[in-house]
């Protein structure tokens, strides 16, 4: 099974959070202030910290929508 990461920029705040868990996947728009996807759809060992990143966005921008 594989998954997508999907990034609500109308919600993000700015924390940067999501960068220390995984700054392979999500990188940081400094000029809007806003998480960008630098890999939508990680490989499936990037999962953990994928998850971690999104367990622990305090905007609750961030979620993992399983894919086939």
């Amino acid at each position: 099974m594989s998954f997508r990461v999907v990034a609500d920029t109308t919600v993000c705040q700015g924390h940067q959070l999501c960068q220390g868990e995984a700054p392979d996947v999500f990188g940081f728009d400094t000029a809007a202030d806003v998480v960008t996807l630098l890999d939508e759809h990680p490989g499936e060992e990037r999962r953990t910290d994928v998850a971690t990143a999104v367990k622990y966005c305090p905007a609750f921008a961030l979620s993992i929508e399983e894919t086939d």
